[in-house]
């Protein structure tokens, strides 16, 4: 039986953050619990409403913060705000399919396309790694706006 998981992010600017894993993955975020979101509203500001009517001190309101899949089919991604900086490569990354079906530099081409995408949305690119047929289709490798590596596949 397989299990429904979640990726947990530890990061310095949750909201940020979230922010920026939402326009990689094409997520969403959630409203607050109990809250009917209308059509176009932001949930962000719907979060900000939230949280003060609860009563969650402003310096607080940014220490948590998710993503989720809109149909549903992929892992919730949560932020949780550490104090700690990120000093050394991360053990787990993820690898974004951004070319499924492309060979060659059809799927170059489309990696580059979305890695210029991302540098704009503030990812760095580290490096490139080319085709090396069977066993590789080629990819790059970017950290995210804290650090964290991630793929183009």
């Amino acid at each position: 039986m397989s299990r429904h998981f979640q990726v947990t992010f530890d990061a310095h600017d949750p909201r940020a953050l979230s922010s920026f894993w939402r326009d990689v993955l094409g997520y969403v975020h959630p409203g607050p619990p109990g809250v009917d979101l209308p059509e176009g509203a932001d949930p962000l500001a719907a979060w900000d409403d939230f949280l003060a009517r609860i009563g969650v001190p402003e310096e607080q309101r940014n220490t948590r913060s998710a993503i989720e899949d809109p149909d549903g089919h992929g892992p919730r991604v949560f932020f949780q705000q550490v104090p700690e900086d990120k000093v050394a490569k991360n053990r787990v990354h993820l690898d974004v399919r951004v070319a499924p079906g492309l060979q060659g530099e059809e799927r170059m081409a489309a990696l580059e396309a979305e890695c210029d995408r991302l540098v704009a949305l503030g990812a760095k690119r580290v490096q490139r790694y080319e085709p090396e047929p069977p066993l590789s289709a080629g990819w790059i490798t970017l950290t995210d706006p804290e650090g964290n590596e991630f793929c183009l596949d």
